[in-house]
């Protein structure tokens, strides 16, 4: 895994994450049971800063997920946690 730091902004990230998320149809499919988001909802809902911590929140919550999607997004997986706790103080 690389592990560079970035100056992408919180919510930037939060929406890489979700794109990652929803690129594969087993992880779209937990995110969106787990949360109960409607799939007709998520363009609407991307935008909104609570819906992006709860995004990053559902990664942080099984630790598996949160380091795949760090990789693929080519950051360290703490530059999530810190998306997050920025975009929850926001």
């Amino acid at each position: 895994m690389r592990q560079r730091e970035t100056n992408i902004d919180a919510a930037t990230l939060a929406l890489q994450a979700l794109a990652w998320i929803v690129s594969d149809e087993g992880r779209a499919s937990r995110f969106l049971s787990l949360t109960g988001v409607d799939p007709a909802d998520l363009r609407l809902r991307a935008g909104q800063p609570a819906f992006l911590v709860q995004v990053l929140a559902h990664l942080e919550s099984y630790e598996p997920d949160l380091i795949a999607c760090a990789d693929a997004l080519d950051v360290p997986p703490p530059a999530l946690v810190r998306a997050r706790a920025e975009l929850e103080n926001a």
